[in-house]
């Protein structure tokens, strides 16, 4: 379940960024900050929402950066395995994408599962893991030509959408 928080912010825009819109170079620099991010009391920050207010910008001496105190509501890592998708499904690898064969009393329906399509589903399982920084160990620094070990997200959540109501919301829309 993910919930929908109001946080407060000053954000400096650097002032190579005065030409695009202000909203434009906030967003950035928000998401820049918080998105995949792990905020104290908070949770997972996924992404920016939506920006509900803007004050006055201010140029401080010795900075010529804006500063905007903005209000704002607030992940790329969010994994939903085979067997947790709407059943029978199946991946048509010319599309390249799943397809949730939906049965009716005309026949089946593919529903294509789209990339870049608003998912509703269910949290199942999160992970954490410490990425903070550690020194090499002793079998690492002797050998030198092996590759660099896989980085790790902070923070992982498993969801399913094999629930009535769950999937694409394009599919539960009502015309």
């Amino acid at each position: 379940m993910f919930v929908l928080v109001e946080m407060v912010d000053t954000v400096r825009i650097p002032p190579w960024q005065f030409e695009r819109k202000l909203n434009d170079s906030i967003a950035e620099e928000l998401n820049k900050k918080l998105a995949n991010k792990v905020v104290y009391n908070v949770g997972l920050c996924i992404c920016l929402f939506d920006i509900t207010k803007l004050e006055d910008a201010y140029v401080f001496p010795g900075d010529g950066a804006s500063h905007t105190k903005v209000s704002l509501g607030f992940f790329d890592d969010i994994l939903i395995p085979p067997e947790s998708l709407q059943q029978p499904a199946k991946f048509d690898e010319a599309e390249q994408v799943w397809v949730w064969e939906y049965e009716t009393e005309e026949g089946a329906h593919d529903l294509y599962m789209d990339i870049g399509e608003e998912v509703r589903f269910r949290v199942v399982d999160e992970s954490f893991v410490d990425t903070s920084p550690t020194g090499p160990s002793s079998a690492e620094a002797t050998s030198s030509s092996e590759e660099l070990p896989k980085k790790a997200a902070p923070y992982t959540l498993m969801g399913s959408i094999s629930e009535p109501g769950l999937g694409l919301l394009s599919w539960w829309t009502s015309s």
